[in-house]
């Protein structure tokens, strides 16, 4: 059997960095008053799913499922050492201290036809008056567990220092999703996190994202006068924008592998966008159905140099189960199906894009920039989809230096305190 390594989502230590601020200290200075918030998830809950877990039923041995990952979907082994560990090693209780260890909140956001949604946020406030406002968009089949390990790192930062706001997407995580009579979409997203930000008294903030998180934050850098800037490490386009943009050699090769990851690897997106009330009911049906569809993406979207552990991988996957939002998650896709938002969206304020090299659309940057101010451009050498849970350290001093640099390109820079 493989040995499965069982590292936690843990972040530091909050005393290594200072004093960790009462919430009282931390209150906020907009007309929203998030409520604060522990992540404790009922323990019916959690019996009832190892119950599932045990009772639910492996497929028989297949040609497809004798292959390693990447070749025909999640292998027989792999699903069956996964289950085994499931049941016997992971502790749940343990992530969720890992995540409580941080600040956590919830706040009502009404929507502009009345609709309230009930935000769940990781809310991490600097002692310093000219810390700019940073948010952190995650997207599927991710969640705020990507970002444990880099807050801490970010709130290192001194130049600039952070204010760090780590939302889980409506419908994700601890969010509550739209109602049903609701066809929401991204731009709902980014008119919901907008919502949230500046109602918790942030102007001028910053924004990043990767995979949804990436047209989230796309789409506020384009339309929402309070956001600054926008970073992303994720672009998802149909064709170029124009003919003749420049490619280097890694473009081409870029191209290579994206068009492979499209024949391959992209048939779950076309079921979340044209069938997700179907998939919707097959992964809340039972925890092996959840963990065969996430962790096929969490192995074949990383870097073999940093795939996250079994634990981490099961981690993610029980994040959707306890918070019964495997459903609830999909509706972007149909968005994202149609473009919504376009994919050359014309980005004026500043624009920033990390490209890892294992990232399932690692589109060039001349596509990303198109009639966009493309002003800060940054190629690693290792990590993937999942760029802050992967590369934490290296992917933070992306955020860190793309900040530092705003001034260069804004005729009339503000501070981005609240």
């Amino acid at each position: 059997m493989t040995t499965f390594s069982a590292k936690l989502l843990n972040p530091p230590p909050l005393d290594v960095l200072g004093p960790k601020p009462s919430l009282k200290e931390m209150a906020f200075k907009g007309p929203l008053q998030p409520q604060p918030f522990t992540i404790e998830t009922p323990q019916q809950v959690l019996d009832d799913m190892k119950t599932l877990i045990k009772l639910g039923r492996l497929a028989p041995a297949t040609y497809e499922g004798t292959h390693p990952e990447g070749g025909f979907g999640i292998s027989d082994k792999w699903i069956k050492e996964a289950r085994e560990f499931w049941l016997s090693n992971f502790d749940w209780r343990a992530h969720e201290k890992s995540i409580n260890s941080l600040p956590n909140w919830r706040a009502d956001v009404t929507d502009d036809d009345g609709t309230i949604y009930n935000v769940h946020f990781i809310g991490v406030l600097s002692n310093d008056a000219n810390a700019v406002p940073l948010v952190l968009l995650h997207g599927w089949p991710g969640s705020v567990l990507e970002f444990l390990e880099i807050i801490p790192i970010l709130q290192k930062s001194t130049s600039p220092p952070f204010h760090i706001i780590a939302p889980s997407l409506p419908g994700y995580g601890w969010s509550s999703g739209p109602p049903p009579h609701v066809n929401f979409n991204i731009s709902g997203i980014a008119r919901i996190i907008d919502k949230l930000v500046t109602g918790l008294g942030f102007r001028n903030y910053v924004v990043q994202g990767g995979d949804i998180g990436s047209h989230v934050a796309r789409a506020l850098g384009a339309g929402a006068p309070n956001c600054r800037a926008a970073h992303i490490n994720m672009f998802f386009a149909k064709e170029a924008p124009a003919e003749g943009l420049p490619l280097t050699p890694a473009d081409q090769e870029r191209l290579k592998n994206i068009l492979k990851f499209k024949t391959t690897g992209f048939a779950y997106a076309y079921e979340h966008a044209t069938r997700p009330s179907t998939i919707g009911h097959v992964l809340s049906s039972n925890p092996i159905a959840l963990l065969a569809w996430i962790g096929e993406k969490f192995l074949a979207w990383t870097d073999p140099e940093s795939t996250p552990s079994l634990d981490t991988i099961l981690a993610m996957v029980t994040v959707y189960w306890v918070t019964n939002s495997a459903s609830t998650s999909l509706y972007p896709y149909r968005a994202t199906a149609r473009d919504d938002p376009h994919p050359y969206l014309t980005i004026k304020k500043p624009f920033g894009y990390s490209i890892l090299p294992k990232e399932i659309l690692p589109y060039p940057s001349s596509w990303v920039g198109y009639k966009s101010n493309l002003v800060f451009v940054r190629e690693h050498k290792k990590g993937g989809h999942f760029a802050a849970l992967e590369c934490p350290r290296e992917f933070a001093g992306d955020i860190v230096e793309f900040v530092s640099t705003l001034h260069k390109f804004e005729t009339s820079p503000e501070s981005g305190s609240a």
